[in-house]
Formats: structure tokens, C-alpha cells, sequence
């Protein structure tokens, strides 16, 4: 098999960067220099802008440059990328209400000179609308630079799949994924907009320069699909292909798909360590759909892997080595089995029992990703503990808590104590004041969080977990900010250090590494990598042991994967009823492999259910289901 060509591959510039940070820091420096040549020039720098969480980082970086190096924004003006339908730009989920808290009040932009889409004009007003906005950045002399982001479906602004290159600014019906995903954003999907004004594929391509900001694992499939596939109006992204002057800036979680990083050996020469060894392997014996102990030199010489035989040996030597490997990734233990020979087992025996440590971003991950492990953990007399690290309140709709408030009242009508009444008749008054828009007052967020709290105690308890082995933590980070604009503080960490030091844990279950940087598991993640630090001296640290999940709607890679916990069938419908607990989760659960309208329970049946046919198809055991986890080392 001859190595591919990168350059025929991948048809779109790709510049790959260790973290989202440093890729901020390169394009907003561009951005600078060509505002800074146009100033010299005396010419206007026209930039295109858009939103989410993906370019937050750039924006902070580019006020950086405004109040430490003199970047001045005087002479720029800015057109965004689209706006909701229907909201005003007081609303706090509105595009124009996030680009001033974002970039607009910190530089000094002319207010004027600041351009989003009128997401209130009327029916009859919206084409025309549409085309003056289209005219004006004609007038302003066209975009020189255009940022984007990429969302799950493929879409550029809110170019959904079947957007065309030559659409233009226009209303669009938001694709159900969309929303979806937007739903925490607006407290509940029922409240995100079913339109949006959005530039066109084509406005887009007019732009002298695109830059194209991904990052995390969540957008890794869409970004390879984008630079690797043909154009298609089914990934309206991959049109930039036909662009002269874009480049895509990801971080290495989301260039995870492309081929040269994820199967290099098709490319061109590689070292093969061994984790290289393992993950073309394990990729050889599911291409060619044979267990490992059945792979031959010729599958191994047809499929790009010619020199691993030559460095490393025999296919039959390779095979028996990989399979014994896998086969010791597998362990009903996950605590580490007492008095047992721990040598081939995932986890050590000693110490017995150990202090188990699973910490959540949000109510709900430990008996989605890691249910039956809890179960099992539990059943085999460990010490565990269960930390939420935030109170997941922002995932709970007002509809949820008008039942909890009718709840309350019916409750406590005939009783002498009228508090409980009277605290649910102040937050319903709140919540008739807010309106559907509105922003939540402290206390409809704390009867969020408690509802949620009361979720997570019926699931532990079918787990086997005492309630008091639970932890909340609502760490501040999260109770005083919105989703796609955390930021963590020095009193997240303190928390997160002291709750590490009383447990002092001897196994530590987390998630968060390769999320988007500003998703609640990426900061959960970084606050626990900042507590750690500040542990290093500490005597328990040196006998910890830190396992990775995966986080809701994903799981590791077969070659990632150092444990594997398999579930008996009543492990696994138990794991289920665990789930269903969490009910005001149901709309808010996350999306595998593009099925779109199903529960979490369904979601995390899939993923543990194919966990569980892959390692068959390996030649391992038949089991029923699997959850994995990753050793993670500080």
C-alpha cells in the first residue's frame, strides 16, 4: 500500500497547535498586524467576527494586545456572523450582548462601527434587512479577515447542512442538533430560537482571509470530514475548500480525526513505539474484521504496515503481545482485587480497602460514564466518594421547577410552617417576572441545584452508594457565571485542593482532557490539575492512582483504553435505572454518532453496549457491556 500524500489529502491549510491558547495568541498577533498595516495605510481593517465559546480566547487575547501593546481598534469595523431570531440585544443569550461583553466594551471600537444582524426585524422586513446588511459590508470595502467556528453539524455561522456556496445572508430554520446544543445556553430548549439571521456560505467565501478556530475531541470528525472530504452542502464548512486563503487553527484534541495524526503510518514512515504499535494493531484487526490472534503478514503488508514487520518481527509475535495486552486491560475489579496477583491487573491490590475519589463536573456523569464501576466499587467495600464539583443547576428548564414548586406547596398547605411555601412562591414569582428569556435569580438557581441534588441521591442509591458518600461542591466558577463564559478562580482551586487533602484518595476518577477548553469538564479538569499541583508534597499524592472517563456521549479509543470494567446484564439495566433518575435530563443529554432524538439512557446503552461488541470482535470475551478509563499521570 503506497503512503498517502498530505497535500492531497487534506485541502485546506491545517496548522495544529498544543492548546487552544496558543492558536488565540498566532491568529489574534495576524489580526494585529494587518489592523496595524491598515493603520499605516490609513485604511479601515474590516473584520468578520463570530461567537460561541471558540473564539472567547481570541477575544481575550486581542484586548491583551489593546491594554498592554497599544492595539488600537479605532479605525476597524466589525460585521458578525449571525444573530437569533427574535431577541434583542439586551438579551443575555443574544450574539450582540455577547460580542460586547466579549471584545466590544474592553477596545476602543466605535460603537457605530460594530455591525450584527437585526434578529428583530419583521417578517416583512427580513429579506430587506438581509440584503442591506449584505450592501453595507460591500460599502465597508469587503472582510479582510473572517473568523469562524465549526459546529457539530458542519455549520459556518448558522449555514446548516444544506447551505450552499452561494447562499447569502438570510432567516434559517436551526437544525435540531443545534438547538440541542444550545440548550443549556437558554436554560432549557424549549426557550432557543428555531431561526437565526446568518451571513451565507458565499458572504464567507468573499473574505480575503478565513480563519477556521476548533477545539476539543467534540469537533474532530467534523474537522477532518471538512478538510479531507469533498465539498458538500451536507458539511457546509468543506466549501472553504474552494477559499485561496484560509487556514483551519485546531488544537491537537480536535485534529484527533485527520489521518496523519490519526493513522500516520498510511502517510509516510513512523517511529512505532509501542502505544503506536497498539493503536495500529488494534486498527489493522477492525479494518480487515479479524480478531487479533487471526491477523496475517499480508493484512499487515496491504494496509501500510510493511516496515512495523520488518522492525518489530513475526505477525503471530505482535498478535500474541497485543492480545495479552488487551486481555489484561479487562478487570471486574476496579479497586484492585485483595490478596490477588496484581501484576497483569489494571489496578494494584494494596492498599485494601482503597479510598475512591469520582469527581463530576455535572450531577449525572458518574452514572452515565461510570455507573457500573460505582456499583462495582461499592459491592467490593471501598471508600467511595462522589464529588459534583458544580450543581449542574444551569441544565434545569423552568418547567422542572414549576413542578418542584407545586410539589412544595401541595406538601406543606396544611402544615403550621409556611417556609417552605413561602420560599417557592417567592421563586415562583420570579420566574412569571423573568419571563422565558430572563436571567435566573440566586434563588431559582439554588431550587435548580436542589432538584438536581435530589436527582443524583435517587441514582447513588440504586448504585449502592450511601447518600452521606456524596459530595457538592457547587464550586463558585459555576454558580456565578453562564455556559461558553466561565472562568474559574483561585477559590475553585482552594475548594478542589481541600476536598483532595481531607480524602487523601488512593484512586482518583475524572474526566475533562480534551474538551472544549470553556465546556464545565475542561475548567472541573483544570481545577483539579491546579489543586494537584499544589498537593505535589503531600504524602498521599504518591500513592494515587488517577483514572480518566471519557465524559457523556463519548468513550476512549480502543488503544487508549488501560482499564476496562465489563457489566453483567443486571449491572448494566441497573447502570440504566441510575440514569432515568436524572429526568430533567432528558432533553439535555449529548449526541452519538448523529442519533439525535434519544434519552441519555438509551445513549450510554449504546456506547457501553459497542465498547463491549469491539473487544469481542478483538477476540476477548463476550460481555454484555463495558465501561473504560484511561490511566492519567501528573
Amino acid at each position: 500500500m503506497s503512503p498517502i500524500d498530505v497535500s492531497n489529502l487534506e485541502k485546506i491549510s491545517t496548522e495544529i497547535f498544543a492548546e487552544a491558547d496558543t492558536a488565540c495568541v498566532a491568529v489574534a498577533a495576524n489580526i494585529a498586524e494587518c489592523i496595524r498595516l491598515n493603520d499605516t495605510n490609513k485604511q479601515t481593517t474590516v473584520l468578520g467576527l463570530a461567537t460561541g465559546s471558540t473564539p472567547v480566547r481570541l477575544y481575550r487575547e486581542l484586548i491583551r494586545l489593546h491594554r498592554e501593546e497599544g492595539l488600537s481598534f479605532a479605525n476597524v469595523t466589525t460585521f458578525n456572523l449571525d444573530e437569533y431570531y427574535g431577541l434583542n440585544g439586551d438579551h443575555p443569550e443574544s450574539y450582540r450582548r455577547f460580542m460586547q461583553d466579549q471584545l466590544f466594551d474592553h477596545v476602543d471600537l466605535k460603537s457605530e462601527n460594530t455591525h450584527v444582524p437585526n434578529g428583530l426585524a419583521t417578517r416583512d422586513e427580513v429579506i430587506q434587512s438581509c440584503q442591506a446588511y449584505e450592501q453595507a459590508i460591500i460599502d465597508a470595502g469587503g472582510i479582510d479577515i473572517q473568523i469562524l467556528g465549526i459546529g457539530r453539524t458542519g455549520h459556518i455561522g448558522f449555514n446548516e447542512p444544506g447551505s450552499g456556496p452561494e447562499s447569502r445572508t438570510r432567516l434559517v430554520t436551526l437544525d435540531g442538533l443545534t438547538r440541542r446544543d444550545a440548550a443549556r445556553d437558554f436554560l432549557g430548549e424549549e426557550n432557543v430560537p428555531r431561526h437565526a439571521i446568518t451571513m451565507g456560505v458565499g458572504t464567507i467565501l468573499d473574505a480575503r482571509k478565513v480563519y477556521l478556530l476548533a477545539w476539543g475531541e467534540a469537533k474532530a470528525s467534523v474537522v477532518a470530514e471538512s478538510i479531507e472530504g469533498e465539498p458538500t452542502e451536507t458539511i457546509p464548512a468543506s466549501f472553504l475548500q474552494t477559499h485561496r486563503d484560509c487556514v483551519f487553527c485546531i488544537d491537537e484534541a480536535a485534529a484527533s480525526r485527520l489521518t496523519r495524526i490519526r493513522y500516520p503510518w498510511l502517510v509516510g514512515p513512523v517511529e512505532w513505539t509501542p502505544e503506536r504499535t497498539r493503536k495500529a494493531i488494534l486498527w489493522l484487526s477492525q479494518k480487515v474484521q479479524k480478531p487479533l490472534l487471526k491477523l496475517i503478514e499480508e493484512d499487515y503488508a496491504e494496509n501500510g504496515m510493511s516496515d512495523l514487520l520488518t522492525e518489530k518481527g513475526f505477525a503471530y509475535d505482535l498478535n500474541i503481545e497485543l492480545f495479552n495486552t488487551t486481555q489484561h486491560t479487562i478487570t471486574g475489579w476496579p479497586g484492585g482485587k485483595p490478596r490477588a496477583d496484581d501484576s497483569n491487573r489494571p489496578e494494584r491490590a494494596d492498599p485494601f480497602p482503597k479510598r475512591s475519589l469520582v469527581l463530576c463536573p455535572e450531577p449525572m456523569d458518574d452514572v452515565y460514564c461510570l455507573g457500573g464501576t460505582l456499583h462495582r466499587l461499592a459491592n467490593q467495600e471501598h471508600e467511595v466518594t462522589v464529588a459534583y464539583q458544580t450543581s449542574g443547576n444551569l441544565a434545569v428548564s423552568d418547567n422542572d421547577v414549576r413542578r418542584a414548586i407545586e410539589l412544595i406547596m401541595e406538601v406543606e398547605q396544611d402544615r403550621e410552617d409556611r417556609e417552605g411555601v413561602g420560599f417557592a412562591r417567592k421563586v415562583e414569582q420570579q420566574l412569571n417576572a423573568k419571563g422565558q428569556f430572563g436571567e435566573d435569580t440566586v434563588e431559582i438557581r439554588h431550587l435548580k441545584g436542589f432538584i438536581r441534588r435530589s436527582e443524583a441521591r435517587s441514582s447513588a442509591r440504586l448504585l449502592g452508594l450511601k447518600t452521606e458518600a456524596l459530595c457538592f461542591m457547587d464550586l463558585p466558577f459555576y454558580e456565578k457565571g453562564r455556559y461558553r463564559r466561565f472562568k474559574s478562580e483561585e477559590s475553585d482551586i482552594e475548594q478542589m485542593a481541600e476536598l483532595l487533602n481531607n480524602i487523601q484518595p488512593h484512586q482518583l476518577f475524572a474526566t475533562g482532557l480534551g474538551h472544549d477548553p470553556l465546556s464545565v469538564p475542561a475548567i472541573c479538569f483544570q481545577i483539579l490539575l491546579n489543586a494537584l499541583a499544589r498537593c505535589e508534597d503531600k504524602k498521599w499524592i504518591k500513592d494515587c492512582h488517577i483514572w480518566l472517563y471519557r465524559g457523556p456521549g463519548s468513550e476512549w479509543e480502543t488503544h487508549e483504553i488501560d482499564m476496562a470494567v465489563p457489566l453483567s446484564p443486571d449491572e448494566f439495566e441497573n447502570k440504566i435505572r441510575g440514569i432515568y433518575q436524572h429526568q430533567t435530563q432528558r432533553s439535555q443529554s449529548p449526541s452519538v454518532s448523529g442519533k439525535r432524538d434519544r434519552n441519555s439512557w438509551n445513549l450510554a446503552s449504546d456506547l457501553n453496549r459497542a465498547t463491549a461488541v469491539t473487544y469481542d470482535a478483538l477476540g476477548m470475551a463476550e460481555y454484555e457491556a463495558i465501561e473504560t478509563f484511561k490511566r492519567f499521570k501528573i
